[in-house]
């Protein structure tokens, strides 16, 4: 009975750090997710929405995990006595220097993603697909969308369950782990998937995971996350799981194989991403070489 006990509780007395990160995500996936379902059922239907890829459906989406984030996180950031930000989101930190170097980094990976896509005929962009004061609205609507991804998907994939798992496996372990949820998340339920954006999603998450064992903070990752998707789906307008989002910026044609171009996967699915994916890490361990402060 004593070793059973040893194999849940800990020398401190409490839950060992891979059942809470179980726990964590069981309570999310089948307790915290099937209430707020009914929420977010009721906003579909009183807004009228219809399946699409746009703004608005995306935000709602992402306000959901986030919600199933905080709360999941908050009950053990309780339990522990932390703070809820104090796993890799500290609300200080919301505008530090990593975030803003995380999202230049998005940008300038999928413009280089696209300029290569063109220079190799794969993309052909003829103008605008909006303009005037419909562009400004879409634009604000679509960064809106994007900041909800960034933060809730960093906040449920990598924020308590990177700092609790790592604690029991180690770092690495955990990443890996952590990669293999969130490539698993998409792959099982996004249209479309495939073996070439899984790859892209494992080593952009273990990219991520990088990112905060050498800054400190996770707002590196959120900062890359909000404005990667932001170039993907509103800049460039690329395909998503089959779908063109509505409202994007430039007319784009994507009419090359798809090994350049992503296929309905659009861009984040090119075989252009491994080496943009590859300098990145350099950079970080360049930029950051001397941190390590996990």
């Amino acid at each position: 009975m004593k070793r059973l006990t040893n194999f849940f509780i800990g020398p401190d007395h409490q839950l060992r750090p891979m059942w809470r990160v179980v726990i964590f995500y069981l309570a999310g996936i089948f307790v915290v997710s099937p209430a707020l379902g009914w929420l977010l059922l009721l906003i579909v239907h009183w807004l009228h929405l219809r399946r699409a890829l746009n703004a608005g459906n995306i935000a709602l989406g992402e306000i959901d995990n986030f919600l199933i984030a905080f709360i999941c996180t908050g009950v053990f950031a309780l339990y522990e006595r932390r703070r809820i930000d104090s796993y890799g989101l500290a609300i200080n930190r919301a505008f530090s220097r990593p975030m803003w170097e995380g999202a230049a980094s998005g940008i300038l990976m999928a413009a280089v993603v696209a300029i290569g896509m063109l220079a190799l005929g794969g993309m052909q962009v003829s103008g605008l697909a909006i303009h005037g004061a419909d562009l400004a609205m879409s634009a604000l609507a679509w960064l809106k969308a994007n900041i909800c991804i960034g933060i809730a998907e960093e906040f449920w994939f990598r924020s308590y369950v990177q700092v609790t798992l790592s604690k029991s496996i180690g770092f690495w372990p955990a990443s890996v782990v952590i990669a293999l949820i969130f490539a698993a998340a998409h792959y099982f339920f996004k249209p479309g998937e495939n073996l070439w954006d899984v790859i892209t999603l494992v080593s952009l998450s273990l990219l991520m995971s990088y990112s905060f064992l050498r800054t400190g903070t996770l707002w590196f990752a959120v900062g890359f996350h909000i404005a990667f998707d932001y170039m993907q789906l509103f800049v460039i307008g690329t395909p998503n799981g089959g779908q063109l989002p509505a409202g994007r910026m430039l007319n784009v044609t994507f009419a090359g194989p798809a090994w350049l171009t992503g296929g309905t996967l659009g861009t984040e699915a090119s075989f252009l991403m491994y080496p943009a994916i590859a300098l990145l890490w350099i950079y970080v361990w360049w930029r950051y070489r001397d941190a390590g402060r996990f």
